[in-house]
């Protein structure tokens, strides 16, 4: 395994999940000094819009634009088509084949889809539960991720604890960001697949993003640091 040409400061994608550009803005500020990728998902977007995004995009940081877009094929090539010049790098769908293939050929420039798999919050009960779905979790996102890939998504949304299969079976040619992040001891909150940045890392992600973990810390720079920390542990290791 080898880990790809991505700076420290990019490997962290912190998440804006905050409902004002105010709140917003105070959090990149303090923050940017660390990591240069961030996450702006429904709350922030439909609270500041593109001007939020495009802010962030002045500053030189990356924007992962956690949309999850999910409708009919055309109507997401459509909507992803209008990102292009805003300064998004990643923009997220659901990974239903159709959806992916459209998103991928909307040639917004510049910007990488990331096809969700499986959402972090839901297990393996909860898939039978609500979906019907009698499978491992870890089957589907599989499932989920070789099709995403095969239909033109430029990486996959999976929790660390199923990264180290995708790479095995998939390979090294598309990026895996892992959401569900905690810090080492940290309380898990409404997520049920949870790691460590550095377990994520280790196990093939190339991306993590953590929101509330660092947000709620009384020291966010310190909780920054210790991940880094941790990261340049598992890179250490892999390369």
């Amino acid at each position: 395994m080898h880990p790809k040409d991505i700076p420290l400061n990019e490997r962290i994608i912190f998440a804006l999940d905050v409902d004002s550009e105010q709140q917003a803005k105070e959090l990149v500020e303090r923050l940017e000094t660390q990591v240069r990728f961030f996450k702006i998902g429904l709350q922030l977007f439909l609270s500041a819009g593109f001007p939020m995004v495009e802010w962030i995009a002045r500053r030189g940081h990356k924007v992962m634009l956690d949309l999850k877009f999910y409708d009919i094929p055309q109507t997401v090539k459509l909507a992803v088509s209008q990102l292009g010049q805003r300064g998004v790098t990643f923009a997220t769908v659901h990974g239903n084949e159709p959806i992916v293939k459209a998103a991928a050929e909307a040639g917004a420039q510049g910007i990488k889809i990331l096809a969700v798999t499986v959402l972090t919050s839901f297990s393996n009960d909860d898939m039978a539960q609500f979906f019907g779905y009698r499978g491992k979790v870890e089957d589907l996102v599989l499932e989920r991720a070789r099709q995403a890939i095969a239909s033109g998504a430029g990486g996959v949304v999976a929790s660390g604890a199923e990264a180290s299969r995708l790479r095995k079976e998939l390979g090294e040619d598309f990026l895996i960001v892992t959401p569900g992040i905690r810090p080492a001891g940290g309380e898990s909150g409404d997520q049920k697949r949870v790691v460590t940045a550095g377990r994520a890392i280790a196990a093939g992600a190339d991306h993590i993003v953590v929101g509330r973990p660092v947000r709620d810390a009384p020291s966010p720079p310190a909780v920054i640091e210790a991940m880094h920390q941790d990261i340049e542990r598992a890179l250490s290791g892999i390369s």
